[in-house]
């Protein structure tokens, strides 16, 4: 026969010294995880990266790539000075973005600033940014001209050109190891690059065939690439532009030679008094 009195005090007992304190277990787990989720998940990406120290440029992810880009124009900040002008800065963004989504590599996010510099020069890093002098803004006779000179550029970021030179600079100077490039380095290389880099020949033909596509696609009209080319080779001193992007005369006779074969009558862009009036007003 069942003592169901010395069975309900067995109970009590396992409820109070078994049960309750699981139940409370499980809740005070259950809001440490429901907590601490969210913070990990805002958190994951940026210490993902700060604990990458070393990079392997040869397959280099996309997302590294955007990464260290973000790193090489936190430091370019400091050495270039950046316009604060709004009104200048979104209209070039809206014509980059229009670049950039017909880009050979349309799905990473661009980035286009424009640097207070009356150098005629434009130049690219990793990752989607890019920065336009004032004085190429002010050289170009209207949008296509200057739209041509940033898919060009659009055509170093959809080559990878700056992270190709990255890995030879490293290589040569020795600084990479077999592990890869350590991530400071590789910040300091890239902003060195961006800054003062002599293009190859074989880089500056590919960025001009890609940037011409660019052009095209966007609905811009291509000759103003030609065009604006031998404008600023017509000039008495050597623009910033040709002097860091060698092979100027050859680049023109093969950027005609593709027109050539694929000949567009469009005359998007070609607007030369909307271009002066608007620039004019953005740069008051």
């Amino acid at each position: 026969m069942i003592n169901w009195n010395r069975f309900l005090a067995s109970y009590r007992l396992w409820q109070r010294y078994c049960l309750y304190p699981f139940i409370s277990l499980s809740v005070a787990l259950t809001l440490c995880l429901s907590t601490l989720q969210p913070t990990r998940a805002i958190d994951l990406l940026p210490l993902l990266f700060q604990g990458s120290q070393i990079l392997q440029l040869s397959n280099i992810s996309e997302l590294q790539e955007v990464e260290l880009g973000k790193q090489i124009n936190y430091k370019l900040h400091q050495e270039v000075r950046i316009s604060r002008n709004q009104q200048l800065t979104s209209y070039v963004e809206q014509m980059g973005r229009r670049l950039a989504a017909n880009s050979d590599r349309p799905n990473i996010p661009y980035t286009f600033q424009v640097v207070e510099d009356e150098a005629i020069n434009a130049f690219a890093t990793a990752g989607g940014f890019l920065y336009i002098n004032t004085g190429l803004l002010k050289a170009a006779d209207n949008e296509a001209e200057l739209a041509s000179v940033i898919g060009h550029e659009i055509g170093h970021i959809g080559g990878k050109h700056l992270v190709k030179q990255m890995r030879q600079r490293a290589i040569t100077t020795g600084v990479a190891t077999a592990a890869g490039l350590d991530r400071n380095k590789a910040v300091g290389i890239g902003v060195d690059l961006a800054l003062n880099r002599p293009l190859s020949r074989q880089d500056e033909y590919d960025a001009d065939a890609r940037g011409l596509r660019t052009l095209t696609r966007a609905g811009y009209s291509p000759s103003a690439m030609v065009l604006f080319m031998k404008k600023l080779q017509g000039r008495s001193s050597v623009p910033t532009f040709f002097s860091t992007h060698p092979g100027a005369s050859d680049r023109v006779k093969a950027l005609q030679r593709q027109i050539d074969l694929q000949p567009s009558k469009s005359n998007f862009g070609l607007d030369n008094a909307a271009y002066k009036a608007n620039i004019r007003a953005f740069l008051q």
